[in-house]
């Protein structure tokens, strides 16, 4: 009998081809295969079919992700990141506005605090805002009679209610007669010029009877920086031709604009909003520049409103506290932005003079009706 051990039976190997299957017919198979799979793989449409849908494929015991899983994970990643940059961008301009506001921003002389009232926080209510603009010239200003020194008079006053849900600006003409106490029946602009900002307060406060919560300067000097940080703001209007402080031939500066809307930079915005004397239209007076001033207040609010400004928004933070003479801190202060920038946009009302009168000192200046004076305050402390 032959040993099988030295004569092992021959066996013939047959190799089956493999099978070809269908993409899901391969993911079900592999299911079938995975250590713990149900059986059936989820074929029947059960709990692992539907698991294996939204889950993805099991190997050992660790879920593996599908191609679509992996490129919503790397767009969220990519939204992550550009969110965080834009937090930290609008931190980095917060943090500036503040340190700017600390180190940069002049005050307002101490005799301020005790002409103005007292007021919640500008964002949730309402305030009383008066803006003023001092005609005082720089130093190395060659007008004739031009004001180097001292307040000087107001060139722009303006009262903005603001905060609270409320929006209202009310305009009045810098040659307004008023009673000023000490000096009689003089125009509005020159109790800047006889007891610098308090008085201003103080004197339209009588006036019109209503509280003035807090002051805003325009800073002449760094007002152009404010505007060129923006990148420049839009204007349209009809021709003008100034020269303010005398003009180029006198070391002041000259504007030329023609009909139609121009892209003014800080020097052309400040000339813009300091016009009185238009050359191409001798009969324009000091209620059109209010015009003027007001058309550049709504543009340089829809520059900063614009997605553009976002990327300056760094630089812009930086300039705007330094633009400005106030009594409010940083915080404040960007608590009455925030106020302006949610507040749209309402019409100026301008405070309409009845009249004319010739002063003692020889001259003419504007007279308001008490009529006027009682419609346009209801008017603004309604808006």
């Amino acid at each position: 009998m032959p040993n099988d051990r030295e004569h092992p039976p021959q066996y013939t190997r047959y190799r089956a081809r493999r099978r070809l299957l269908p993409a899901r017919e391969q993911e079900l198979a592999l299911r079938d295969r995975l250590p713990g799979a149900p059986p059936g793989g989820g074929r029947d449409g059960g709990r692992g079919g539907r698991d294996g849908r939204r889950r993805g494929i099991r190997r050992g015991g660790a879920a593996v992700p599908r191609v679509g899983w992996r490129r919503w994970t790397s767009r969220r990643r990519i939204l992550l990141g550009l969110l965080a940059l834009v937090v930290g961008w609008l931190a980095l301009s917060l943090l500036l506005f503040l340190v700017s506001s600390h180190f940069e921003r002049t005050s307002p002389p101490g005799d301020i605090a005790g002409a103005l009232d007292s007021a919640g926080y500008p964002l949730t209510s309402a305030n009383n805002i008066l803006v003023l603009g001092s005609d005082t010239r720089q130093k190395n200003s060659k007008e004739p009679g031009a004001e180097k020194s001292g307040p000087g008079r107001s060139d722009t006053i303006m009262l903005i209610r603001t905060g609270g849900g409320h929006a209202a600006r009310l305009s009045i003409p810098r040659d307004t007669i008023v009673e000023i106490p000490g000096h009689g029946r003089q125009k509005i602009n020159a109790a800047h010029a006889y007891g610098g900002p308090a008085e201003s307060v103080n004197v339209i406060k009588r006036w019109l009877h209503i509280p003035i919560n807090h002051l805003v300067e325009v800073n002449f000097e760094n007002f152009p920086q404010l505007i060129d940080s923006m990148g420049g703001v839009d204007y349209t209007g009809g021709c003008i031709v100034s020269r303010l402080d005398g003009g180029f031939s006198r070391g002041g500066y000259t504007l030329r604009l023609s009909r139609g809307t121009h892209h003014l930079n800080g020097k052309q915005a400040l000339a813009l909003a300091r016009t009185r004397e238009n050359l191409c239209a001798p009969a324009q007076n000091d209620l059109t520049r209010q015009e003027h001033q007001q058309a550049l207040f709504n543009a340089m609010k829809s520059r900063l409103l614009s997605p553009s400004s976002f990327f300056r928004l760094p630089w812009i933070a930086w300039n705007a506290p330094p633009a400005i003479i106030s009594d409010m801190s940083g915080p404040t202060l960007l608590g009455l932005f925030a106020a302006l920038g949610t507040g749209g946009t309402p019409p100026t009302q301008v405070l309409k003079p009845s009249g004319t009168e010739t002063l003692p000192g020889g001259g003419v200046g504007l007279t308001v009706s008490e009529g006027e004076r009682r419609a346009a305050v209801a008017h603004f402390l309604s808006g």
